[in-house]
């Protein structure tokens, strides 16, 4: 769990690139891990035999990190960005910008708030968001990949993302709609649990591609829901079905969820999580239950039959199997 900050002068072609531990919860392992990082360039625990560049350094002092940049890259699984947040007050420049990378959402008693929101809320400064079709460890190996940077009124703000991100090998396009691209992130990971339940079970590729067609849909309607703004073309680019796609043939919660539904539902996802991710953190689980939160409070479970049943699965109300026992629904939104 870290906080990417980057001290960039895009005029003068300098990067530098601080990985800092923001987790006041951090075991002792993972501070090692990071100090391993720096020591030989290499993330020994996730990506051993990869090589990092020399400008990347391990900073386990949040506060030195994020001390004169500019430009600040939120990485990090969404449980704890409120601690980070808290801790950044005050800290960081007036003009600095901020991008997230982060799935998920803040479910309050006044409604969902987007994490991009949230960031831009608690340090006063823009936020843009990233997503798409990037397996990390296909990136590492420099295979192509793309992304899409969602961002809000500021098109040239939306440029130097892109071209601090954009490499070779990794393509990235600007999509001026930042709740569209950031929920498409966030909904794909509930899909893939989905998918991983359908694969544990055997019930074949006709099956997963029925599961993955349903999920994009009430992917485009919880977005509508929320977002009046959000884009249909927006569910074209890489943030969208391209990652639907390959979260839910080679993501880490469709490897989980296909493990849950092969024991039945009788081992549950936290031990799961704790014995196959090695410190990671699956992002489709708290997220169903988020997204089931602001169904049931609006009212609207028997509209998206699949998230409603990915939750109830999750959290053991019903087996792996129900996850085609149920009524396909179209759904109808309230105007």
């Amino acid at each position: 769990m870290v906080l990417m900050i980057i001290k960039l002068g895009l005029n003068q072609g300098f990067q530098l690139l601080v990985v800092a531990v923001g987790e006041v919860l951090l075991l002792n392992s993972l501070l090692s891990t990071l100090s391993t990082s720096a020591l030989f360039m290499e993330n020994v625990k996730y990506l051993p035999g990869i090589k990092l560049g020399k400008n990347v350094i391990a900073d386990p002092d949040l506060d030195n990190a994020v001390k004169g940049a500019n430009m600040l890259v939120f990485v990090t699984p969404h449980q704890f960005i409120d601690n980070i947040c808290k801790s950044l007050v005050g800290k960081v420049r007036s003009d600095a910008e901020a991008i997230s990378l982060i799935k998920g959402m803040e479910v309050k008693i006044e409604g969902p708030c987007l994490i991009s929101t949230y960031i831009s809320e608690q340090l006063g400064i823009n936020c843009s968001v990233l997503m798409g079709a990037n397996l990390a460890s296909e990136i590492a190996e420099e295979k192509f990949s793309e992304a899409t940077v969602g961002y809000g009124n500021n098109r040239e703000i939306a440029e130097q993302w892109v071209q601090l991100f954009t490499i070779p090998y990794f393509m990235v396009t600007p999509v001026q709609d930042v709740e569209g691209v950031e929920l498409c992130g966030t909904l794909k990971n509930v899909v893939a649990i989905a998918a991983g339940f359908v694969d544990g079970l055997d019930m074949g590729n006709n099956t997963k591609a029925a599961i993955i067609r349903f999920g994009l849909r009430e992917m485009r309607e919880f977005c509508k829901l929320l977002f009046s703004s959000v884009k249909d073309d927006t569910f074209f680019e890489s943030c969208g079905v391209a990652d639907v796609i390959t979260t839910c043939f080679g993501g880490r919660n469709r490897k989980v969820a296909e493990a849950f539904a092969k024991n039945g539902g009788k081992r549950s996802f936290d031990e799961l999580e704790a014995e196959m991710l090695q410190g990671q953190k699956l992002q489709g689980v708290p997220t169903a239950r988020e997204v089931y939160e602001v169904l049931r409070h609006r009212g609207l479970l028997e509209l998206f039959p699949l998230f409603a049943t990915v939750h109830e699965i999750c959290s053991g109300c019903l087996p792996p199997s129900a996850i085609v026992i149920y009524s396909e629904k179209k759904p109808r939104l309230p105007v």
